[in-house]
């Protein structure tokens, strides 16, 4: 049974830092790429990040280059996000997901799997 749980989401003042973790029971883990996207209140859910199944190949939305660092472990099946600089309009529920395809996870629209999400709040 494939299952992606994310962990680490929480409340922080401006230009703070979280980091979010998203364990996953994905049999070969190292056969999915991986994503990170979030949703805020009221708005579509929107890409961040994403990486390949090595972990070769990342890309990011332009709303959090330069902040924002995705990566992976493989040994751990998990994959994480490391949010700097934050601001509050990055406050959203974010997801984790997997495909096998890199390519699909430029956006959400046939993502094999999704996490149940957690909250980040951004206090300004």
């Amino acid at each position: 049974q494939v299952q992606l749980v994310e962990s680490g989401g929480g409340l922080v003042q401006a230009g703070g830092s979280l980091r979010l973790s998203c364990a996953a029971s994905i049999p070969p883990f190292s056969g999915y790429a991986m994503g990170w996207f979030r949703q805020a209140p009221g708005k579509e859910r929107e890409f961040v990040a994403r990486i390949s199944w090595s972990g070769g190949r990342t890309s990011y939305a332009d709303s959090v280059k330069g902040r924002f660092t995705i990566s992976r472990d493989n040994a751990k099946n998990a994959m994480y996000l490391q949010m700097n600089s934050l601001k509050p309009e990055d406050t959203a529920v974010y997801y984790c997901s997997a495909d096998q395809a890199y390519s699909v996870l430029a956006n959400g629209s046939r993502v094999d799997y999704w996490g149940q999400g957690t909250q980040v709040t951004v206090s300004s």
